[in-house]
This record gives structure tokens, C-alpha cells and sequence, in this order.
């Protein structure tokens, strides 16, 4: 084994398995905190039904249950399913069930205070690595490995070798945190980080406030990263704290911990990008695609649906008009921040510009339902995919972005760069 320091993933997975230390490669047996399931659940149970009747569940504390991808449901199997998953909730007492107009799961496990510092929260969904930025060691399973935890409440990782992430300096006025990890997207690679932690450290963190941590360890997994997080610090500890979510049980890195590497980030040389059809590291600076025509704009998601996200865009379309060919799509991540915007008259000032308001949830966001595109179509979002056929068409085109940027999109008809006469006026 080696000697010297740990990375988090080391040293937070030695202690859940009770470890002196653990090292890159090394199998490690652990109870994880939480296990997050959404809409398949249903598929995720009706692999197990006979165990279930014969076990239960480990405990009805551990699921975290959140109808959220398809909601309310747009079909006879969607509502079959909602219908099955409410009589298991009920069944076996879960006693962390959100239902339809909850919000999108990796919202509402952060509204709820279900993501404390220091635990271990699997879910059966590849975004569960939002968590990270609040020092949580959160990852993504597949369904079957989920069953088997609603049964044993254990699990295994091969401990992962870890990026450090250095930011330095700040990120420039109209520049956001979607821009920065677009841009890390763009240079490490969509599988440049498989299995693989991202650690982001320097003095550039703590100008990012959690808003911004949420949206860059939110896309961690589009590098192919197991996990991505940031450290419980002087920014996320009063954030936590005001919200009544323990912090004792925090960790971070040593200083002398082996990495595999080092990125180093110049915050204020980063600028707004796009991510180009159909990978999400195809990434260009948006002043390289200005005119290029949009028909949706999608405005939400686990990435950036939180209120400082939709006010950024209300702050860009306030008091104007969203083009007569751009149908505007606002999906706030969850009811807690719906009715923040509410309050704030962020809400008021997108549906007068001529938004369409969406329920709380994923939405388009997956091709499901609400905001599907046709063949030929091309939508500018800021959620975290843009493959081929995300949207509902293998046919059309998603562009990732900003807030900022696919507001102005929506209020232009095509990407602009930067603000024109007419926005500032």
C-alpha cells in the first residue's frame, strides 16, 4: 500500500469500510447513507418481488424515492408505474417519497437536507453526482445493483483514482458555472475521467457559491468521472448550516495526497461556450456560433433549473419579447425553487416575455414528454446531455449552454454572443 496522503475518495471510502486507508484499485465493501430512485423504481422492484415478500426492505429510512422524469404522467404505463411505486412507498413505510410536482430528484435531495457532507448517497441515475458539491461521496448505480441494495443495504466500489481540479482567480461578469465546466468537458474528454473522481481545489473555489458547485458536479459524469466534489468550506458550511444539515462528519484531501493528475483553470480566462450536436465535449466558444438559428430554447433541469439560474435568464428577457420562431421552455428543478422565483417575480418576468411554464421535473430534458423536438429542429438547453435523440427525434439538434446564453438565444432566434442595442436597451 501506499504511504503519505489521501485523496477524499481514498480516505472517505476507508472509513465507511472501516479502514485504516484505501488505496486506487482497491475493493472496499460499504453501506451507503441513501440509495435515490425516481420513475424506475417500478422496473427497479419488479425485479425482486419475490425477495421482497419474503425480506423486505433493509430499512425504510435508506430509499429515497422522487416521481420526477415523467410528471405528471403523459401515459396509461407512466401512471401504471406511479400507481405501483405509491403502493410500495406505502407498503413498506418509505419514509422519503416525493411525488409528482416534487421536482427533479437531485433538487429535492438538496432542498430536503438528504445531502450531508461526509455520506455516501448511491442512485439509480447517472446525475446523482450533483451531490458531490456539497463534500457528499455520490454516485450513480444501474437498476439491478439497486434492487439488491433495497434488499442488503451493501454495496461495493473499486476505490477510483482521482483528478485534481485547480481553479484560480474568478470567473468574469456575464461568464457562468455552466461555461466553466463546458470548458472542462471540452478538455478532459467525455470518457477523459472514467471512473475517476474530480476534486476541485485552489483559491478559485471559494468564489463559486453552491448554486454554481451543484451545476459543475452535476456534469462531472459527462467527463466519465465516478464522482465530482468540492470541499465543505467557508462558502457550502453556513450554506448547510442555515438549512440544518449536519457538517461534523466533513473530510477532505490531505495536501500530499497522490494524484493522477492535475487541471489547472484560470477562471477568468474561461468565456461562454456552447457544446456542439451531438457530444458534450464538443465544445466551441459561443462568439464562433453567433447566428446560429434556434427553435426551442430549454431553460431548467438538474443543471441549471435553480432560482439563480432563472433569474440570470429573467434578468436578460425583462421587459422584452422572446422571438416569434423561438418557443421558450422554463422548467424550475423543484417546487421549493418555483416558488422562490415566484416570490422574487422571476417567474413573472419569463411568462411575460412569452415563456411556457413547466411543472417541476425533467420534462424535455429526457425526450419523454413536454418540449420534444421535430425532425430537423434545434434546441439550445441548459440541462447536460445533447446526444443524439436526447429530445425525442434522432433527427434534431441540441446545443448546450448557459442561461445567460440560451436566454439571449430565445430573444434573438439564434445564439448571439453578447448583449446587442436592443438587450441592453
Amino acid at each position: 500500500m501506499q504511504s503519505g496522503g489521501m485523496t477524499f475518495a481514498e480516505k472517505l471510502l476507508a472509513r465507511a469500510a472501516g479502514l485504516e486507508r484505501a488505496v486506487p484499485g482497491q475493493i472496499v465493501v460499504v453501506r451507503p447513507d441513501h440509495l435515490l430512485t425516481h420513475d424506475n423504481t417500478a422496473a427497479i422492484i419488479g425485479k425482486i418481488p419475490d425477495e421482497l415478500d419474503r425480506w423486505g426492505i433493509v430499512d425504510p429510512d435508506f430509499p429515497i424515492i422522487v416521481l420526477d422524469h415523467v410528471a405528471p404522467a403523459a401515459s396509461e404505463k407512466t401512471a401504471a408505474n406511479h400507481k405501483a411505486i405509491r403502493a410500495f412507498v406505502e407498503r413498506f413505510g418509505i419514509r422519503h417519497f416525493h411525488d409528482v410536482g416534487s421536482g427533479i430528484c437531485h433538487q429535492v435531495v438538496v432542498d430536503q437536507g438528504l445531502a450531508v457532507p461526509g455520506s455516501i448517497i448511491v442512485g439509480s441515475d447517472s446525475h446523482t453526482c450533483t451531490y458531490g458539491a456539497l463534500g457528499v461521496f455520490a454516485t450513480g448505480i444501474d437498476r439491478t445493483e439497486a434492487a439488491a441494495l433495497l434488499l442488503t443495504g451493501e454495496t461495493w466500489f473499486k476505490v477510483p483514482r482521482t483528478i485534481r481540479v485547480v481553479l484560480d482567480g474568478a470567473l468574469r461578469p456575464g461568464v457562468t458555472a455552466k461555461d466553466l465546466v463546458l470548458h472542462l468537458a471540452g478538455r478532459i474528454g467525455a470518457s477523459g475521467a472514467t471512473y475517476m473522481a474530480l476534486e476541485f481545489h485552489g483559491p478559485g473555489v471559494a468564489t463559486l457559491d453552491v448554486d454554481q458547485r451543484l451545476t459543475v458536479s452535476n456534469m462531472g459524469v459527462e467527463m466519465g468521472a465516478k464522482i465530482a466534489v468540492f470541499p465543505v468550506d467557508a462558502v457550502s458550511r453556513p450554506w448547510l448550516e442555515a438549512r440544518g444539515v449536519p457538517v461534523e462528519g466533513a473530510l477532505w484531501a490531505d495536501e500530499d495526497a497522490a494524484w493522477a493528475r492535475t487541471v489547472e483553470v484560470d477562471l477568468a480566462a474561461v468565456e461562454p461556450v456552447v457544446a456542439l450536436p451531438h457530444q458534450v465535449d464538443n465544445v466551441r466558444p459561443v462568439r464562433e456560433q453567433a447566428g446560429l438559428s434556434v427553435d426551442q430554447v430549454l431553460i431548467g433541469s438538474c443543471t441549471n433549473g435553480r432560482l439563480s439560474d432563472l433569474a440570470a435568464a429573467a434578468e436578460v428577457l425583462r421587459g422584452k419579447q422572446v422571438h416569434p420562431g423561438v418557443r421558450l421552455l422554463v422548467l424550475p428543478a423543484s417546487r421549493e425553487v418555483l416558488t422562490q422565483a415566484l416570490e422574487a417575480g422571476v417567474i413573472q418576468d419569463l411568462v411575460a416575455a412569452g415563456a411556457t411554464l413547466l411543472p417541476p421535473g425533467c420534462g424535455p430534458c429526457l425526450g419523454a414528454h413536454q418540449g420534444v423536438l421535430a425532425p430537423g429542429e434545434r434546441c439550445v438547453s441548459t440541462s447536460n446531455r445533447n446526444f443524439r435523440g436526447r429530445m425525442g427525434t434522432r433527427d434534431s439538434e441540441i446545443v448546450l449552454a448557459s442561461p445567460v446564453t440560451a436566454a439571449r438565444a430565445a430573444l434573438h432566434g439564434f445564439i448571439a454572443p453578447e448583449e446587442t442595442g436592443e438587450e441592453a436597451g
